[in-house]
């Protein structure tokens, strides 16, 4: 009954904070662009002052050089070359060459220059004077007419980026070898290959205040979720800040629980893997100067998928699902099943292994709880020393940081050498589990105090509240632990077990599943896996 009424109660909050904004935008008057090319000049010069990279140019074009233009652009953020052969070049020298000067005197001069002689690919009116200013400071090029309310903006966009290769995160065997980029456009056209569907839609959106951020929602129209699509709109749009300068910024705005150890936003640099998303009906959300693309909805089962298990045979793909399910227990679990086992419960542990135990910690002073604690603490630092420093010296630091602070701890008798074993495979698994890396520390802290204190029953207390919360969260709307909780029989054919792909004849039943046969299902009944 009190769940019901807060969430009443949000919701008149929420409809009354978008009516609140839906007003102030409306307020916000477009600035008509002045018809003085003098003093469009001196609007743009206080605006731009002392920015050193704004070029304007200032020309003249008509039998007696009577019609004066301005070109404006950011030097480094638009291409000169563009700039000079399809702008410039066509209304200086090309248009003295022509017969055209004669219609420069009609009312209609912008559609004449637009439709005779600017050469340039993307061409289109602005009548907003602040709309001008965002497109310059965007890459394009503002062309303005004396006794002309109405500037042409070109594109021009020509920065350096780097080039599409294979990303170090997420390396395959077999499969597509390419990765984003920081270029939006670079990344959408990576998209639209693997995709060549008119329902692919990408809808653009700007989002900080001063960086104006490019940001694009990806999706399938037809397949995806329309109450989705409208929740990620919506959580985009009630976005105010500053700058969004990484993805990493809008996956913190728009997560279900952002108190949460698990993570509700999936992210990949592979676009083989987010077209595979995009295609089961998920949303994909692009960010301009990130090589990461946030997917939504994310579910717990998707920490175990790889896109390589769909490129393989269906018994290697399920066997290394089921060895990446090990991976995460034994990174989870295995320091605080050595606590509760030498402090709890040594009298389930044969008695070879047992004095073979206690002869190696027969010189370390400091309990079990101690040893766990100390040692991970030490491996989050190695971990940390290697990613954050460069690659050939993170390698090294790894390697000798790992034999020489293991052996001098075991010989000065600080720690047991099964104490070294132990967090030597707990290391191994959780590189085994990128996806839940961030959870993982947290976790094994919280196992670890309770084994401390209860053994193995602190345990299953630990791993049952993690389930019930696992359990209770959603990623817009969606079940997180679907298909497990609630259950979904038919999409247990890709978790655990990935079954032929011939036989997941269905879209996943928790993001999009109605009916009809385009949302529901992925490929034909009809399907004849051998030749008559």
């Amino acid at each position: 009954m009190f769940r019901k009424l807060s969430k009443v109660v949000n919701y008149l909050k929420l409809k009354k904070l978008n009516e609140h904004q839906e007003k102030s935008n409306g307020q916000d008057k477009k600035e008509n662009i002045p018809k003085s090319i003098n003093e469009i000049k001196d609007k743009l010069r206080t605006i731009f002052e002392d920015g050193s990279d704004f070029v304007l140019r200032e020309f003249s074009i008509g039998e007696k050089s009577e019609i004066k233009l301005i070109l404006a652009y950011i030097d480094g953020l638009a291409n000169k070359q563009v700039i000079s052969m399809d702008i410039l070049q066509p209304l200086i020298i090309e248009s003295k060459a022509t017969n055209i000067q004669q219609y420069f005197h009609h009312k209609n001069l912008i559609d004449i220059l637009k439709k005779n002689l600017l050469l340039s690919c993307e061409l289109e009116d602005v009548t907003d004077f602040k709309e001008t200013i965002d497109a310059i400071l965007s890459g394009d090029t503002m062309l303005y007419v004396d006794g002309h309310d109405i500037a042409l903006k070109a594109c021009s966009k020509g920065w350096a980026s780097r080039a599409v290769d294979e990303p170090d995160t997420e390396s395959v065997i077999k499969g597509p070898r390419e990765g984003f980029v920081e270029s939006l456009r670079t990344n959408t056209s990576l998209l639209r290959r693997k995709i060549k569907s008119p329902k692919l839609k990408f809808e653009m959106m700007q989002i900080g205040k001063q960086t104006k951020t490019d940001v694009c929602i990806c999706y399938l129209k037809g397949i995806a979720n329309e109450d989705i699509l409208k929740t990620v709109r919506r959580r985009l749009e009630k976005i105010k800040i500053d700058g969004i300068l990484a993805v990493g910024y809008i996956e913190q705005f728009i997560e279900d629980a952002p108190f949460s150890p698990l993570s509700t936003v999936g992210n990949s640099e592979k676009p083989d893997k987010v077209a595979a998303k995009i295609l089961e009906g998920r949303i994909a959300i692009i960010c301009d100067g990130t090589p990461v693309v946030i997917t939504v909805p994310y579910l717990f089962i998707e920490g175990f998928q790889s896109s390589e298990d769909y490129y393989t045979r269906t018994y290697y793909a399920s066997f290394n699902r089921i060895l990446r399910f090990f991976a995460l227990a034994i990174a989870a679990v295995l320091p605080s099943f050595y606590v509760a086992l030498i402090s709890f419960h040594s009298d389930v542990i044969p008695i070879e292994l047992l004095l073979s135990i206690l002869s190696t910690r027969e010189n370390v002073p400091f309990s079990p709880f101690v040893e766990a604690t100390f040692m991970g603490v030490v491996f989050e630092l190695l971990k940390e020393a290697g990613v954050r420093m460069p690659k050939a010296v993170g390698q090294a630091v790894n390697i000798v940081g790992a034999l020489v602070i293991g052996d001098a701890a075991v010989k000065a008798g600080l720690v047991s050498p099964i104490m070294i074993i132990v967090v030597a495979l707990t290391g191994i698994a959780t590189f085994i589990v990128p996806p839940f890396s961030d959870m993982l520390p947290i976790l094994r802290m919280y196992l670890v105090i309770a084994a401390n204190i209860l053994g193995f029953l602190g345990i299953f207390i630990v791993l049952v509240a993690f389930y019930i919360h696992a359990s209770s969260l959603r990623s817009f709307g969606v079940p997180y632990m679907s298909p497990f909780a609630p259950l979904s029989g038919t999409d247990l054919k890709d978790t655990f077990i990935r079954v032929p792909m011939w036989m997941m004849l269905t879209r996943p039943r928790a993001i999009t599943w109605e009916n009809t046969k385009d949302t529901k299902y992925r490929m034909e009944k009809t399907f004849v896996k051998k030749e008559d």
